[in-house]
């Protein structure tokens, strides 16, 4: 093991430590979005995001406390296993899991966090609060991500 190099580059996702979890999050908010998942096992994601993330910033307007507000909110460090298939496959969660290692706009790569944006990666500006879709109309909001 070359520690030496970037931590995503030798550890395993059961390896890391909470501040090495919370640094590959890349704040995309593409697990934020409601998904269905289709008899093959396929994931269908919509534009429309959990009440708690911010459609202009696409950040979570309460990340510490998002649990206690919205309990069915993956949580992906207790069980990764569990839930990585719910994720995008631009997802450095996944991408590592499958290893894929980070891509180029990842801010721990690019050193830059405005390349998720610019990659068009961050759903910022891109999607609707669930606050103003009725969850019978959720299907229609079904969204191809590019990346």
């Amino acid at each position: 093991m070359d520690e030496t190099r970037p931590f995503w580059e030798y550890k395993r996702l059961d390896q890391l430590t909470a501040q090495e979890w919370e640094q590959l999050c890349d704040r995309c908010g593409r697990c934020c979005l409601h998904k269905f998942e289709e008899a093959n096992g396929r994931l269908r994601f919509t534009r429309v995001a959990c009440r708690l993330l911010d459609p202009t910033t696409g950040a979570c307007r309460d990340y510490p406390n998002r649990h206690r507000h919205v309990p069915d909110c993956l949580q992906l460090a207790e069980d990764p296993d569990t839930y990585l298939h719910w994720l995008p496959a631009s997802c450095a969660y996944r991408r590592l899991h499958e290893g894929r290692g980070l891509a180029w706009w990842h801010p721990l790569v690019s050193g830059r966090a405005e390349t998720v944006r610019e990659a068009g990666i961050s759903v910022a500006g891109r999607v609707v609060s669930e606050e103003g879709v009725p969850e019978a109309e959720l299907e229609a909001h079904v969204i191809r991500w590019i990346r």
